[in-house]
C-alpha cells in the first residue's frame, strides 16, 4: 500500500505523507516518497516539489511497527530516501506542521528548503531509545542551528517549537496561514527567482572553541548519562560534524548507531517504549468500547493518598468532592493540597491564577450525600476489609446508577469489596502509588464482574490524568505488591543470614534501583508491612517469619514517620543513618534462631532479590493476573524504581537467559536457611527456560 499521495498544483508537485497517526516512515511511505521524486523528476512541466504531512504531523520518525523486522532496513531505507531528495535536480521544499521528529526531521534536513508553522514540534528523540539519529541528524542539525544548540537537542531528546529557530538556517520561512498554500507560494518564489538548490551537507558546522566545548560537553554529559552509553556517542557524532568532512561524519554516526542499537541499554529502552504502548490494550475490551463520562469525581479520605489522588484530577480540570469523617482531618487534607499548589507557584511551575483555579474545583465535605452526582468515586481509607465494607455499602446507597465505585486498596480482594454493593459490575480497583500526584503508575484491578465499559473508562481516565495504567487481576497484592513481597522477604532473610542493612541497600542501588529494599520499607512505612505480614502469618501458619522486621515493628520502629526503622532519621531530615540499635536486634535474632552469620556477596543479594521478583512474575503470568510480561515490567519501571536501562525484571531475566535464572534458583534452594519450596521455579519460567522462549512469546503461541 502506497502511503504517499502525489498531486500537482500548476508547476509544483506535492507529495503528501499519509501514514496515520504520525506519518511514521515505514517502508511503503519511504517507497512512496522515492516514487514521487522520480515522477516529478521525469515530468518537464514540474519545476519544484513540496513534501507535506498532516496537520498533526509532518512525520514522527520511524514507523514503530517495523522495529525489529526486516522492513525497518528494507530498501529504500531512510538514508536512501534522503539521498533521493537531496540529489533531486528540482528544488524540494519540506512543509512542516505538527510533529517533525527523529527521521522526520532528518528527512526535512535533506530537503533543499524548509517552511514551517511556528508551533510545529521539532526534535531528535532517539537518545530516549538508547540510540542516536542514524540518518544524518547529528551531521545536518549542527550545520543549521549551531553545534551547541544541536548537541543540547540531540542529547536531551527535547521537543522544541519551530518558532525558536526562526531566523536560523533550519527554516527558510514561517507560515502563519494555510501550510500548503504557504509552501506552494514559497516554491513558486524559489522557481521564479531561480534560487539555488541548498544542501545542508555543504554548510559548515561552526563553534568558536570546539576543543574546549566538546571537552566540557563530555564531562557534563558523562556525569549525567552514567549507565546510558548513547549520550556520549551523540557528543562524538556532533563533534565529527564540526571537525570532519560531512561524509566522514556520516561514517562516525552510522558506526555509533550500529553499536548502540545492539547494546543491552538500548534493547531495554526500546522494550520499555513498546511495553508502555501495550499496557492500554485489553484483549477482550475493543478500542471502540463506549466509555462513561467522568465529569465529577469523589474521593473518600483526606489523608496522604486521598489528597494525592485528588490533585491528579484537579490538574486535569475535573471537580473533586473530598469526603472525610472529621472536620480537622478534612482541614488538614485541604491544607495539604493547597500547600502542593503553593509550592508549584513558588517554583515557577504554575501561575497563581491556575493554582487558584485548581483549588476552586475542590469541594470539602463531611457527608456522603455530596457524592450523589459523582461519576467516579475512589475510596482511599484504611487498608482493612471491615472499613472498606462500611464505605462501599454507604456508596452503594448514595451514588447514582452508572457511577463507577473504585477502591485504592493495595492488597485486598476487590471481588469481596464489590460484593458489598448491589452493583459489582461498577466496582474496580484503582491502585495509586504514593505520592499519588507524582508517581506514574496506576494499577487497574479488574474484578470478575467488572464491566467492560468500566475497564475502558478507567483506562481513558488514566490517560486524562497522565498515568501509565496496567491491568491486573484480583489476587493478594495484585502485580506490584505481590511481587515486591517476595523481593522484600529475601532481603529480610539475608539480614538474618549475615548481610547488613547497608550492604543490602547498596548492592541493590548499585544494580540500579532508585532505592534499596530497606530504605524503601522505611519510606513506605513499616507499619504497613508489619500489618500485612501479621495477616499473612494468620492465613498461612507455615510461612517463614521475618523475625528482624517483626521485632522492629514491635518496637514501633516504622521508618521515616517515626524517626526510626531499619535506619534512624533526624527530625526534618530524610537521610537514612546507620543505627547500632538495629545491629543489636539483628544479632539477638540470629542467636535466637541459632543462625551462624555467613558472608553474603553483593551478587547473591541482587540475584536473590531480583530473581524472587521474576519467579513470582512468572506465576502471575501463569495465573492470568497480568496480561503480558511487558505489563509486569512497566509496573516495576514506573512504580518501584527498577532501573529503566535494564528494562524491568522480566526483560532483564530474559537478557540474562532464563536458563541461567533457573540454575541460580536451584543453587539458592540448597541454602539450609532458605524457605522450603520458595525457590521452586514457576512452571512457566521452567518451560520458557527449557524451550528457549521469551515469556510473551510463549503467551502468544499459547493463545494461537
Amino acid at each position: 500500500m502506497n502511503t504517499a499521495h502525489y498531486d500537482t498544483h500548476g508547476n509544483v508537485a506535492v507529495i503528501r505523507l499519509d501514514n496515520p497517526p504520525v506519518n511514521g516512515l515505514g517502508l511503503p511511505l519511504r517507497q512512496g516518497i522515492v516514487d514521487g521524486i522520480k515522477k516529478a523528476e521525469g515530468d518537464s512541466a514540474i519545476k519544484a516539489i513540496v513534501i507535506i504531512g498532516s496537520d498533526r504531523a509532518f512525520s514522527g520518525g520511524a514507523d514503530i511497527s517495523e522495529f525489529g523486522t526486516p522492513k525497518m532496513l528494507g530498501e529504500p531505507n531512510l538514508l536512501t530516501v534522503i539521498n533521493y531528495v537531496e540529489s533531486s535536480s528540482k528544488p524540494v521544499v519540506a512543509a512542516i506542521g505538527g510533529a517533525c521528529m527523529g527521521g522526520g526531521l532528518e528527512l526535512a534536513l535533506g530537503c533543499h528548503y524548509r517552511v514551517s508553522k511556528p508551533d510545529a514540534q521539532i526534535s531528535l528523540p532517539e537518545v530516549k531509545l538508547g540510540i542516536l539519529p542514524g540518518a544524518g541528524g547529528t551531521q545536518r542539525l549542527p550545520r543549521v542551528i549551531g553545534a551547541e544548540h544541536a548537541l543540547n537537542m540531540i542529547v536531551s531528546g527535547a521537543v522544541m517549537p519551530a518558532k525558536m529557530f526562526n531566523g536560523s538556517a533550519l527554516f527558510d520561512e514561517m507560515i502563519d496561514g494555510d501550510l500548503l498554500d504557504g509552501a506552494l507560494s514559497f516554491a513558486h518564489k524559489v522557481v521564479s527567482e531561480n534560487l539555488p538548490l541548498k544542501k545542508v551537507r555543504n554548510l559548515k558546522a561552526k563553534h568558536a572553541n570546539p576543543e574546549g566545548f566538546f571537552m566540557f560537553a563530555r564531562n557534563t554529559v558523562g556525569a549525567v548519562a552514567k549507565n546510558y552509553p548513547a549520550p556520549l556517542k551523540c557528543v562524538d557524532a556532533v563533534e565529527a560534524a564540526v571537525t570532519k568532512p560531512f561524509d566522514k561524519g556520516m561514517e562516525i554516526e552510522r558506526e555509533a548507531f550500529a553499536h548502540l542499537i545492539n547494546t543491552s541499554e538500548s534493547k531495554a529502552l526500546r522494550h520499555a517504549f513498546f511495553a508502555e504502548r501495550l499496557t492500554s490494550k485489553i484483549p477482550d475490551v475493543p478500542s471502540d468500547t463506549p466509555t462513561r463520562d467522568i465529569k465529577q469525581v469523589g474521593v473518600i479520605g483526606a489523608g496522604t493518598m486521598g489528597t494525592g489522588i485528588s490533585i491528579n484530577f484537579l490538574n486535569a480540570g475535573i471537580p473533586v468532592t473530598i469526603v472525610e469523617m472529621k472536620q480537622d482531618g478534612l482541614d488538614r487534607g485541604i491544607a495539604a493540597i493547597r500547600k502542593v499548589y503553593e509550592g508549584r507557584v513558588k517554583k515557577g511551575k504554575m501561575t497563581q491564577e491556575k493554582a487558584e483555579a485548581a483549588m476552586a474545583l475542590v469541594t470539602p465535605s463531611l457527608s456522603y450525600d455530596d457524592l450523589k452526582n459523582a461519576d467516579l468515586v475512589i475510596e482511599a481509607v484504611f487498608e482493612e476489609m471491615g472499613v472498606k465494607e462500611s464505605v462501599f455499602k454507604k456508596l452503594d446507597e448514595v451514588c447514582k446508577q452508572g457511577a463507577i465505585l473504585a477502591s485504592n486498596t493495595s492488597t485486598l480482594d476487590v471481588d469481596k469489596i464489590a460484593s458489598f454493593t448491589k452493583r459489582p459490575q461498577d466496582v474496580i480497583g484503582l491502585h495509586f502509588f504514593s505520592p499519588a500526584n507524582i508517581m506514574q503508575l496506576l494499577e487497574v484491578i479488574r474484578g470478575k464482574e467488572t464491566a467492560k465499559d468500566v475497564m475502558a473508562t478507567a483506562m481513558k481516565v488514566a490517560k486524562t490524568i497522565r498515568k501509565t495504567a496496567v491491568v491486573s487481576g484480583v489476587c493478594d497484592g495484585f502485580i506490584g505488591n505481590r511481587m515486591i513481597n517476595q523481593y522484600s522477604r529475601e532481603a529480610l532473610l539475608m539480614l538474618q543470614e549475615g548481610a547488613t542493612v547497608q550492604q543490602i541497600d547498596k548492592a541493590i542501588e548499585k544494580f540500579g534501583f532508585a532505592m534499596g529494599p530497606l530504605r524503601m520499607a522505611d519510606m513506605a512505612g513499616g507499619d504497613i508491612g508489619f500489618a500485612i505480614r501479621k495477616r499473612q502469618y494468620a492465613e498461612n501458619p507455615h510461612m517463614k517469619k521475618m523475625v528482624v522486621a517483626d521485632r522492629l515493628g514491635e518496637m514501633g520502629r516504622f521508618g521515616q514517620k517515626t524517626g526510626s526503622g531499619f535506619y534512624r532519621y533526624e527530625p526534618g531530615n530524610r537521610n537514612a543513618l546507620h543505627d547500632p540499635e538495629v545491629d543489636r536486634v539483628i544479632e539477638d535474632v540470629r542467636k535466637e534462631l541459632r543462625i551462624t552469620p555467613r558472608k553474603i556477596s553483593n551478587q547473591e543479594i541482587v540475584e536473590r532479590c531480583v530473581y524472587a521478583l521474576v519467579n513470582e512474575g512468572a506465576r502471575i503470568l501463569e495465573e492470568g493476573i497480568a496480561q503480558r510480561a511487558s505489563d509486569i515490567d512497566m509496573v516495576y519501571l514506573t512504580g518501584y524504581g527498577f532501573p529503566v536501562y535494564r528494562g524491568g525484571p522480566m526483560h532483564y531475566a530474559e537478557e540474562v537467559d532464563l536458563l541461567n535464572v533457573v540454575r541460580a534458583m536451584e543453587t539458592f534452594a540448597e541454602n539450609p536457611d532458605a524457605e522450603p519450596g520458595f525457590w521452586k521455579p514457576a512452571a512457566l519460567l521452567q518451560k520458557c527456560a527449557a524451550e528457549g522462549k521469551r515469556f510473551d512469546e510463549y503467551a502468544t503461541s499459547k493463545n494461537q
